[in-house]
């Protein structure tokens, strides 16, 4: 196209928006302190009680011309805090304080600060106490923190109410800018729900953990699944996710697997996809939840599979030369149009990218991500890669660190409470006003975008009838039942016949103090066989096995095992068992486990879960559901297979002889 004709229609759309009159509908508003104006009868919220219409509280116009006024109007103080994330706390609240009383959680504000000396991580004394979360007033009106993660596991009630709290909070103060609340992931059933990972059970809908959602198969379930997850988070004010991971299941070590969609790149990718948009939408809107995907540029090939949290995991290698594979599920995300990506915490090695922390690698955020990948979102640290993980940055200052990591692309930091260091890395020079301003552009983008400029208010008792409500988990029940995995049906004990009296007994290792063994009983069974107290009474055993690790942040750096008997499960009683009554073993793979151990004459029937419920289970045992799920990883034949693998390469693509059963396995009767 010549420039002369490009000239004319420009010009002719400029005139005709200049002579057109756009017709425009009432935003619906929500507001506590802030006055409204009326203007060409419209109704408008005055966020700044100047008496003046300001671009910024001006709905009518487009979003950039908003942000700019604003960020115009904001000050140095209020922009850098507005770059902070970090944890908040409800009134008795006591999230990460030692030895504080179990209080009992209320829609209140705690107002205590909370420092920790030591890294929370290592447990290593910090140089510099690190405010982990601010007490919330002084976080919103002196500290101009604008940005939470709720970690609080509590009713919808409290969170909603909580939620109005907060942003009343936040729209009495100079600018009246709202909050925007995340959160890690609420609806899944994980074994591994610890602080930062995954809030486990909560009052919201229960579907199977992520491996157990890719397992399913099922596209328009996993994109019904975050639709629902969405309208229940936005009825309760939270409107940001920390999630989801798409990391690859390729070292079968590394202790987060249970929150990845597997090992296959190009099914996470279809994964990615569906929970992005059923999430956010096409674009993100009033009802959205805006998400942050993680972990780039792919966490999973670690060495030895330890984690990057810790010193001895801070490596990211890729001996089988697939670090392009590992990206696929990312540029899913950002064709999707995820709001945010989080770079882990790891340096790669012997690679071609520096060898600095991801939220330190200009080659990687910036060349890789951003240039060659095409995002234009907020790129949002994990948690502490400042004060705390500064891989490949230990000798260097707090201040500099800061520099280092803006000059890499991060807009928002995640980890701190107190913006006093990165207003030390501005005033120091490590970083100029006019890179805050970059990153600022894009967080507000995303308020904006959500619509809570307008209203950043929720209806509790909406929020009551529509967290958990019985047909969002009627769905639920349904992905719990397809998420199971049929690997090994050799004497055809499954379906279950009708009149067969089956003992079901969940083996799950706790503590030296619990007993390991808790037989399953149902007051309304549905089911055509008669369910036994005991093992003696029964014809068929369903021994449904929870092999798990200790939780990632009680890891020392000693060598990670897979197999069944270091992960608190007593081979010998399981063999034991097998040897005596027809048995159903059932496993619950959150990592790719070794099952060599109890591999003998007597495993005929062999069940693999995902995060689910003994009914769920059941019903498929019962033939009331036909199984249908698919493996998401390879579960490797030994040990030794395992220690040799290569830790970027997917279980099905290993060499010969590594695979017991491969990625996409599964039977049906």
């Amino acid at each position: 196209m010549k420039i002369s004709h490009l000239l004319i229609i420009l010009s002719s759309g400029i005139l005709f928006a200049c002579t057109s009159s756009p017709k425009f509908t009432q935003a619906e508003l929500g507001n506590r302190t802030a006055p409204l104006l009326e203007i060409d009868s419209f109704k408008f919220k005055d966020l700044n009680k100047n008496g003046t219409l300001d671009p910024y509280e001006d709905w009518r116009l487009p979003v950039d011309q908003r942000i700019n006024d604003l960020i115009a109007q904001m000050t140095l103080e209020e922009k850098v805090g507005f770059m902070l994330i970090s944890t908040t706390r409800l009134a008795g609240d006591f999230a990460f304080q030692a030895g504080a009383p179990r209080g009992e959680i209320t829609s209140g504000f705690n107002e205590e600060d909370l420092i920790q000396p030591n890294n929370m991580f290592t447990r290593q004394t910090l140089a510099t106490p690190l405010m982990s979360a601010s007490g919330t007033t002084k976080g919103v009106k002196e500290r101009h923190l604008r940005h939470f993660i709720l970690r609080a596991n509590t009713s919808a009630q409290i969170m909603a109410e909580w939620s109005d709290n907060l942003q009343a909070l936040c729209e009495d103060t100079r600018l009246g800018i709202p909050a925007i609340v995340a959160s890690n992931p609420r609806n899944h059933i994980t074994m591994d729900a610890a602080i930062g990972l995954s809030q486990g059970a909560t009052v919201f809908s229960k579907w199977p953990g992520e491996l157990g959602l890719s397992a399913t198969k099922d596209l328009e379930l996993v994109r019904k699944f975050a639709d629902i997850a969405r309208q229940e988070w936005a009825s309760v004010g939270i409107r940001k996710g920390y999630q989801y991971m798409a990391d690859l299941a390729t070292e079968p070590r590394w202790q987060r697997n249970e929150g990845t969609f597997g090992e296959d790149a190009d099914w996470a990718a279809a994964m990615m996809r569906e929970v992005v948009l059923g999430f956010q939408g096409e674009k993100l809107g009033l009802g959205s939840v805006a998400l942050t995907t993680k972990h780039f540029p792919g966490g999973g090939p670690q060495v030895e599979g330890q984690d990057p949290h810790f010193d001895f995991g801070k490596d990211q290698h890729y001996p089988g030369g697939m670090f392009d594979y590992h990206l696929k599920p990312f540029q899913a995300a950002i064709d999707a149009g995820t709001s945010a990506i989080m770079p882990y915490y790891a340096k790669p090695i012997d690679t071609e990218y520096e060898e600095v922390a991801f939220a330190y690698n200009k080659g990687i955020i910036k060349d890789l991500l951003r240039g060659k990948m095409g995002f234009q979102g907020i790129i949002n640290s994990d948690t502490g890669p400042i004060e705390m993980q500064p891989w490949g940055m230990e000798k260097y200052s707090i201040e500099e660190r800061y520099g280092k990591a803006l000059e890499a692309g991060v807009d928002l930091f995640s980890g701190t409470g107190d913006p006093t260091q990165l207003m030390a890395a501005v005033t120091k020079g490590y970083v100029t006003e006019e890179r805050l301003n970059e990153s600022v552009f894009r967080l507000l983008k995303e308020k904006f975008d959500l619509g809570l400029f307008e209203n950043p208010y929720v209806d509790v008792e909406q929020a009551k009838k529509l967290v958990g409500n019985p047909e969002f988990q009627k769905a639920g029940d349904l992905a719990m039942r397809k998420s199971i995995v049929l690997l090994k049906n050799d004497q055809q004990l499954l379906p279950i016949k009708a009149k067969t009296k089956v003992y079901f007994e969940t083996y799950f290792e706790k503590s030296q103090d619990a007993a390991p063994s808790i037989p399953f009983t149902s007051s309304n069974p549905s089911w055509e066989f008669e369910l036994v107290g005991t093992q003696d009474e029964a014809d068929l055993v369903v021994l449904w096995l929870n092999p798990h690790f200790n939780s990632l942040f009680s890891s020392n750096g000693s060598e990670i095992h897979v197999n069944l008997s270091k992960n608190k499960i007593n081979t010998d009683y399981v063999n034991g068992v097998l040897s005596k009554k027809p048995t159903v073993t059932v496993i619950n793979f959150t990592n790719p486990w070794v099952i060599s151990e109890i591999e003998g004459a007597g495993l005929h029937t062999l069940v693999a879960t995902f995060g689910t419920t003994p009914e769920a289970i059941l019903d498929v045992l019962a033939g009331k559901v036909n199984p249908s799920g698919k493996l998401p990883f390879t579960i490797p034949v030994s040990v030794e297979a395992v220690k040799s693998n290569l830790s970027d390469v997917p279980g099905y693509q290993e060499k010969e002889g590594y695979a017991l059963y491969k990625f996409g396995y599964g039977l049906s009767y």
